[in-house]
């Protein structure tokens, strides 16, 4: 069976998603699987389509000593274990820069313009490369494809697109990108399958994971998004502050003598909802502490999604549908329920027994504005355009040969 291989490396851990094709000639998910404790305490785990396991095993942690590493013995088990012909990989790459704006097949030339990236996403791109590197190293001949996460986003108008900077600094790349475009690309199509009568209309979708953001759709596009030129913009994260003053990052050098890599510490690791509460960074942590500094941190969160949701909506120019996806927007009932508070300025109410039952509708049925939960799946849209793109490759070149 022909399949495609979804890789989303991070800094201590290995995602990976085996796909084959459907009689239709879509993805189908076979296996999901990681690597976590990278470096330290490495382990393997997988689970076949209806969810069993195929794999739980230790090892060593100089087995498994960095990203590169984790995905050979990724690859590996798949080999041993799964009686598949790999045609493609396809990867995470948080940062495309003015140059991607679509998937791209990659090479060594792409691969050195996304590693110049990295310093605008020092926590994901390192380390979404990683095992491309590898690949094209042992495997140059299976074709690997780039899905990138500020791609959906390259749609802005230009007004949204820009800050107030001279304008070399545009030409020289700098402008707002927006982030975690797979999983908002994901939810717009996931939108159009249960609730046509709004995803054309005006969306706003709040990401809500350790990585934050929001996005405002129009007829399922990007018009604006609160990250920017990097994964540091707009809300509080699980490590990063999210918006914040310019001027603090001077005072941060000029007056108490930071350097650059103790500033991107400070902001990438040691900020968000962990720098707040000074306990995790983990939301499910803060809402079983009784301490009022995981309160603090709770409620500056809540706050700030209220904030940027009335900035959305403005860029909007008014609001049908009000989504939340990812880790707590999937799965907190209390941060839901406390976001639709503060959207009640906008007609939002909340249906309580379907947001505490997770159901798809959580509004209320008086409610001017659609309350959904979706569940994302970057892996999925990855899994889709990598496809897309090497069949694409392929039919080209059986009509250059016919």
């Amino acid at each position: 069976m022909d399949a495609v291989l979804v890789a989303n490396a991070g800094s201590s851990s290995v995602k990976f998603q085996l796909f084959g094709l459907s009689e239709r000639g879509d993805p189908l998910r076979l296996i999901k699987g990681q690597i976590d404790g990278i470096g330290t305490r490495p382990r393997l785990r997988a689970q076949a389509r209806d969810g069993s396991s195929l794999a739980d095993k230790a090892y060593p942690a100089l087995e498994i000593a960095d990203v590169a590493a984790a995905m050979t013995v990724a690859a590996e088990w798949l080999r041993q274990t799964q009686a598949v012909k790999l045609i493609a990989v396809g990867h995470r790459v948080v940062h495309g820069g003015p140059d991607y704006d679509r998937p791209v097949r990659i090479d060594a030339e792409v691969l050195a313009r996304l590693e110049r990236l990295s310093p605008l996403a020092p926590l994901h791109q390192p380390n979404n490369l990683a095992p491309i590197r590898s690949l094209l190293a042992h495997r140059p001949a299976l074709p690997q494809v780039a899905c990138f996460d500020t791609a959906f986003h390259r749609v802005h108008a230009p007004v949204a697109d820009r800050y107030a900077l001279p304008e070399r600094f545009y030409r020289e790349g700098v402008r707002r990108y927006g982030f975690h475009g797979l999983s908002y690309e994901y939810v717009a199509g996931r939108l159009r399958e249960i609730a046509p009568a709004v995803a054309g209309g005006r969306v706003i979708v709040a990401h809500l994971g350790s990585g934050a953001s929001m996005c405002a759709l129009a007829d399922g596009k990007s018009v604006e998004s609160t990250m920017g030129f990097t994964a540091l913009d707009g809300l509080p994260m699980g490590t990063r502050p999210g918006q914040i003053d310019p001027g603090v990052l001077l005072y941060l050098f000029a007056e108490k003598g930071l350097d650059a890599a103790a500033v991107e510490n400070l902001l990438y690791r040691e900020s968000g909802l962990k720098g707040m509460s000074g306990i995790s960074n983990d939301m499910r942590e803060l809402e079983a502490s009784d301490a009022e500094s995981a309160k603090l941190a709770i409620d500056y969160f809540v706050y700030r999604i209220g904030l940027n949701a009335g900035m959305l909506a403005a860029a909007l120019g008014g609001l049908d549908a009000f989504v939340f996806t990812a880790g707590i927007g999937e799965n907190s009932p209390a941060i839901r329920g406390r976001v639709a508070e503060k959207l009640g300025w906008l007609g939002v109410s909340l249906d309580p027994a379907a947001n505490a039952a997770g159901k798809s509708l959580i509004s209320g049925a008086n409610s001017k504005v659609g309350l959904y939960v979706v569940p994302t799946d970057e892996e999925l849209m990855i899994a889709r355009h990598t496809l897309a793109l090497v069949s694409a490759r392929a039919e080209r070149a059986i009509s250059a040969g016919g």
